[in-house]
């Protein structure tokens, strides 16, 4: 009828309108632009690995079009390529952002103001501090209000200080000093209303992991590891070795099976083919960069009771360690941050007293101060190590011995060079 075709032709205009012929060559350029290959647009969720979720997420996140993106260190699990396309990209955004993030520069280019959470403790009421500009010159602001305000501190404790002595001076002597005592008193009391408090000591963090078990000279074997996912082959017939002491980097792109190989290693998954073989008296940890093992509704203290004999008064010892203290062990550890997350989880890898760690991404999530701790931390650490990471920082202070290219699993010896691929990969 003339009324459908009305109604089809006003659809259809505002279908163009909207961009809808265009969108999906649109989410195919934001895909690609976040470093997501066109042929895993096919593959089931569950089989992407935790980078390629998390790139799928932001390209759903910035195809929607928002006047407003509200982004939670949108750059981790991001490669050098995906997050230089990502700062472009939030360099031109026109609607308004607010993001949380430990990736300076991405907190130099994209954002305008910076509002600070001053709060002294954990259980303390914070102050908002707004500061304009960028990271680096709220980094600049900052430290110039803190020396004010440490210097107006300290002047206001020594005009106290100086009014109760002279105060003091003149009691017990004629009414008149005794009245001029007391306007002394009323003086410094007022100071002390309106005094104001200098800035909190910054918290620092000193990790340390106990030394390893002792164990066999060879720590693990891999012989002939295969995994697919329904018709896609992630890898192929990787064998490899590592050594006690050893230090293996997993290198590859997104994708190239990485966590996965991660996930055999610790038993969390089953290859399809080839098997795995630990060394005599080998006792492997863990973690996994999407926190699989943090649980909700399980407290921290509780999960590290499952993890530890220490007792729990060396267990909430290990945790302030990691900056996890106070009632903050009794809270549900499903309401932690990332960062927490991963602090808690680094926590029980020290607990359980391994000899062999298995890393995928261990410094996601983590303030610069608690990622130089723990790159400190496991560089100091004589174990044997399997890393996955991104991080530049942190695979340079841990030095690896050997590096495990995916998805071919070709060997080779680390180098100045394999470092620069490092964000790459």
């Amino acid at each position: 009828s003339e009324q459908n075709i009305t109604k089809f032709t006003n659809a259809q205009e505002r279908f163009e309108i909207d961009g809808g012929y265009a969108a999906e060559s649109d989410a195919r350029k934001l895909v690609a632009g976040l470093g997501l290959r066109s042929d895993r647009l096919e593959l089931p969720i569950g089989a992407l690995s935790g980078g390629e979720r998390r790139r799928l997420e932001l390209s759903r996140i910035l195809f929607a079009g928002s006047d407003l993106l509200l982004l939670d260190e949108p750059t981790n699990h991001l490669d050098a390529d995906a997050r230089d396309w990502l700062l472009s990209f939030l360099r031109s955004y026109r609607g308004a952002l607010l993001v949380i993030s430990h990736d300076l520069d991405l907190l130099d280019e994209a954002i305008t103001r910076v509002i600070h959470l001053d709060r002294e403790a954990e259980e303390a009421t914070g102050e908002i501090v707004e500061y304009r500009g960028t990271y680096s010159q709220y980094l600049v602001s900052r430290e110039r209000d803190e020396e004010r305000l440490s210097k107006m501190a300290e002047r206001q404790q020594s005009e106290i200080k100086r009014l109760s002595t002279l105060a003091d001076s003149m009691r017990g002597q004629t009414a008149k000093r005794a009245r001029v005592a007391k306007n002394l008193d009323n003086r410094a009391e007022r100071i002390r209303t309106n005094q104001v408090e200098g800035p909190a000591a910054r918290r620092t963090i000193e990790l340390r992991f106990p030394p390893p078990p002792s164990c066999g000279r060879t720590v693990l074997t891999a012989n002939g590891l295969w995994k697919s996912y329904g018709a896609n082959d992630v890898f192929a017939d990787v064998s490899f070795d590592v050594g006690r002491g050893e230090r293996l980097l997993v290198m590859g792109l997104n994708g190239a099976g990485k966590t996965s190989l991660l996930k055999i290693l610790a038993g969390e998954s089953e290859a399809d083919l080839g098997d795995f073989e630990l060394g005599l008296s080998v006792s492997a940890g863990y973690y996994a960069q999407e926190h699989e093992g943090i649980d909700s509704g399980v407290s921290m203290i509780d999960h590290m009771r499952r993890d530890s004999e220490l007792g729990d008064e060396g267990v909430r010892a290990l945790l302030g360690m990691f900056g996890l203290s106070g009632d903050k062990v009794f809270q549900d550890a499903g309401t932690l941050s990332g960062g927490e997350k991963t602090k808690l989880a680094l926590a029980q890898l020290v607990a359980g007293n391994h000899n062999l760690l298995l890393l995928d991404e261990p410094t996601n999530n983590l303030d610069p101060m608690s990622r130089t701790a723990t790159g400190t931390a496991l560089a100091a650490w004589p174990g044997t190590m399997v890393i996955v990471s991104h991080d530049v920082e942190f695979v340079e202070a841990l030095a690896p011995d050997r590096i495990l290219l995916m998805p071919d699993g070709q060997l080779d010896y680390f180098s100045a060079e394999s470092l620069e691929l490092v964000a790459l990969a």
